[in-house]
């Protein structure tokens, strides 16, 4: 079973465009901040005026430009040893089941998971900080007035693992290449970037439309950058076991397709002093392992297979965790708080299925659903009902509009009809809660009503759509842990006359469906920004509903969202950013495109006791293990 088993799905995605109304704002230009005063150029070794050391979507920056290290880290962190686990994150072409390849930036192949260690990137994201990133392979960057151009200055010291020199050209290429030929989540990110090129050996030009959004370069500075003479002689846009050249803080070591994946450290790694990298990438060996079936997968990590586990399946953490190893305290347990937004699970419901069109009948499949009865029999009572496409954040809408929501809405004007003004108005749409009694059917008779008011009708004992035709729906999955779960939904979806059943197919098979947008529906967790920008056209805008392999699963091709879209990448504060995420929550779930899971707001992980950990605080964006975790000092036996 894959961690999105019983529990929060692993599957985390890199958080793309429809009409744009003439009155709607553009996006103002990346705010920055400078640490340093105006006369800072005339001395030695500062840097240059009107040059920055990081960038945020609002120009709020933590760290000033001469800072040490991460607040979080600690820099004196002991280097050695091996971290292991299963792959948490599947992001871009990655699989959380299987990996036949090492290039993870394109469509094709099931990449490894990690691949991302090995190159570096021009900034670095702090974890202790909603989105600023600070000087990598970029000691500093220069914007425009105008917020179109960024100049960003490498370091000169900067190399690939081969001891070449990574110059402005490999950035260029780098950015060019992966707009050209990249994964269409990254093509999408990159459609108002305009132009990357390099300006002598250590300066790249990075030019962007006066329309795009705050986040978009944001999202340039922490792509990865490729080596302009490797790509020179090898395909970029195949899939390839060959470990391709990099200048992260790891190398490919040893691995087996399908099996496990190990990362080596690069002791003379060019970058291992800077700020950013103080007291991070301590383990000498990352290794990735995978499992097909989730059960395998934890007697594994019993038998010290692997070292660190994220508990995503809660009757595994209920009555799984009394082997001895646990009682002897050779492993241990922890639950960390989890306060960055959970996202939106659930399963979506593919639009581009005729059987799906109309809102009421997607509507009334929630009501089948009794996730009362699922979260107390099958899942320990360990998890809250999703509601918000932005779930367990300060973003998701509640109750009826406020007085900012209410004017934001005003402002669309005559782009929104009455009966939408009137909805975005009201407290937004959320899940029906059920007796528990796993056939509530009080909603079921809701549903049944819903359903008569689409045009369904039920002809011996089938439910025939208003075209005649028999409603059918396929649950497609790669891993069998939803099983259960699915199951008690389709019992009750073929109570209103729906034939429902579960369909489970290979790791490669579902990802080609997916890309090509060929299911009824399918569970898949989107996790998205503190900060969200661009990437919100990939999950919810018209031009991604027709664009394969995006993240709009459910084919969301609404003007109105797509309107929405642009308020929350136009806003220029956090405020206005917030109220505008409120306002297209409430259009989002008004729609009725999902029919909602759960979460957990916290880290359930067990590991054997062979690890440091700093004693500051855990930054409050990221879950940060391995990244500042070490392996721990024994005593001498």
């Amino acid at each position: 079973m894959s961690a999105r088993s019983l529990g929060v799905s692993r599957r985390h995605l890199l958080a793309l465009g429809g009409a744009v109304g003439a009155a709607l704002a553009l996006p103002r230009p990346l705010a920055a901040q400078q640490a340093t005063t105006p006369d800072t150029a005339a001395v030695p070794g500062a840097m240059p005026a009107g040059e920055r050391h990081g960038l945020s979507a609002f120009g709020d920056l933590k760290y000033p430009a001469d800072f040490a290290h991460f607040d979080y880290v600690d820099p004196d962190a002991a280097k050695g040893g091996m971290f292991s686990q299963i792959g948490p994150t599947g992001l871009f072409n990655q699989s959380l089941q299987t990996f036949n390849s090492l290039n993870g930036y394109i469509l094709s192949g099931d990449a490894a998971q990690g691949i991302g260690l090995i190159f570096d990137t021009l900034m670095k994201r702090a974890l202790d900080e909603p989105d600023a990133v600070y000087g990598l392979l970029a000691s500093s960057v220069a914007i425009s007035p105008d917020g179109t151009q960024y100049r960003f200055r490498l370091r000169p010291e900067a190399r690939f693992h081969d001891g070449t020199a990574l110059t402005a050209e490999d950035v260029a290429f780098s950015l060019n290449l992966l707009k050209e030929k990249g994964h269409p989540i990254i093509v999408q990110n990159l459609r108002e970037m305009e132009e990357a090129r390099a300006e002598g050996e250590d300066t790249v030009l990075v030019r962007f439309t006066p329309s795009r959004a705050r986040d978009v370069p944001l999202f340039v500075a922490s792509l990865p950058v490729f080596s302009k003479a490797y790509y020179g002689t090898h395909p970029f846009d195949q899939s390839t076991l060959e470990p391709p050249l990099g200048s992260g803080p790891y190398k490919v070591g040893p691995f087996e397709v399908g099996r496990y994946i190990a990362y080596e450290r690069v002791p003379d790694y060019w970058a291992a002093g800077l700020p950013v990298n103080r007291g991070v990438n301590n383990f000498d060996t990352l290794r990735y392992e995978y499992f097909r079936d989730r059960e395998v997968g934890f007697e594994a990590f019993k038998a010290k297979v692997y070292l660190f586990r994220q508990e995503f399946t809660s009757r595994t953490w209920a009555t799984g965790y009394d082997f001895p190893a646990l009682k002897e305290g050779k492993v241990k347990q922890a639950v960390l708080p989890d306060t960055t937004p959970s996202g939106a699970q659930g399963w979506f419901l593919n639009l581009r299925r005729p059987q799906f069109a109309d809102p009421r009948m997607r509507e009334a499949l929630s009501y089948a659903f009794d996730f009362e009865w699922t979260n107390k029999y099958l899942m320990f009572d360990a998890y809250k009902r999703t509601t918000s496409f932005f779930e367990n954040s300060d973003l998701m809408a509640e109750g009826p509009a406020g007085p900012e929501e209410i004017a934001l809405i005003a402002s669309l004007g005559d782009k929104l009809a009455p009966a939408d003004v009137a909805a975005l108005k009201a407290p937004p749409w959320s899940p029906p809660v059920s007796d528990g009694s796993g056939q509530d059917r009080k909603l079921l008779r809701q549903a049944t009503r819903l359903l008569a008011e689409a045009g369904f009708r039920v002809e011996g004992g089938r439910l025939v759509g208003p075209d005649g035709k028999p409603v059918t729906i396929e649950f497609l999955d790669d891993e069998s842990g939803l099983e259960r779960h699915t199951s008690t939904f389709i019992k009750n979806l073929k109570l209103l006359g729906i034939e429902a059943h579960f369909r489970l197919v290979d790791s490669p098979q579902y990802q080609r469906r997916l890309n090509d947008f060929d299911f009824d529906t399918t569970v898949r967790r989107f996790s998205l920004s503190t900060v969200p920008g661009e990437s919100l056209r990939s999950f919810f805008g018209s031009r991604a509903a027709a664009t394969p392999g995006s993240n709009n699963l459910s084919g969301i091709a609404d003007p109105v969202v797509d309107l929405l879209i642009d308020q929350v990448i136009a806003a220029d504060t956090r405020e206005k950013m917030r109220t505008a995420c409120h306002v297209l929550d409430r259009r989002l779930r008004a729609g009725r495109y999902w029919v909602p899971h759960w979460y957990s707001a916290e880290f359930r992980i067990a590991f054997w006791d062979e690890f440091a950990w700093p004693s500051a605080p855990r930054p409050v964006y990221e879950r940060a293990i391995p990244d500042i975790w070490s392996a721990r000092s024994r005593p001498a036996q």
